[in-house]
């Protein structure tokens, strides 16, 4: 079990997320709790840099969703990063990669 860890950078484009560890049932709560904490603005945008993401399960891909859901409220666009094969062949299989933004690296993200 690798712990969840969330590291928040600030970028002229907007908020970074690096997420790393496990993105579950268990701590998927933690991710949901930091959103509103979030300075976003209109035409900024939200990334979330996957790359260290070792396991997601359905409460970690409902809090990915609720990300999107806050930046979009603030008027803001959501972007993942560095998405892992087995994360994106669930995103895939659900329709999500048709509804988030998907990037090779969270610098790519972060260009608007």
């Amino acid at each position: 079990m690798s712990p969840l860890n969330i590291t928040v950078t600030d970028t002229p484009a907007g908020p970074v997320l690096e997420i790393t560890g496990e993105l579950d049932y268990s701590n998927a709560t933690r991710l949901r709790d930091l959103l509103p904490t979030l300075t976003l603005e209109p035409g900024r945008r939200l990334v979330l840099d996957l790359a260290g993401l070792t396991f997601c399960d359905s409460s970690g891909i409902t809090a990915l969703i609720a990300a999107r859901t806050h930046a979009q409220a603030a008027g803001a666009d959501a972007a993942l990063a560095a998405v892992p094969a087995n994360t994106l062949r669930i995103l895939r299989i659900v329709g999500l990669d048709q509804v988030f933004a998907l990037y090779p690296d969270s610098e790519a993200a972060s260009r608007v």
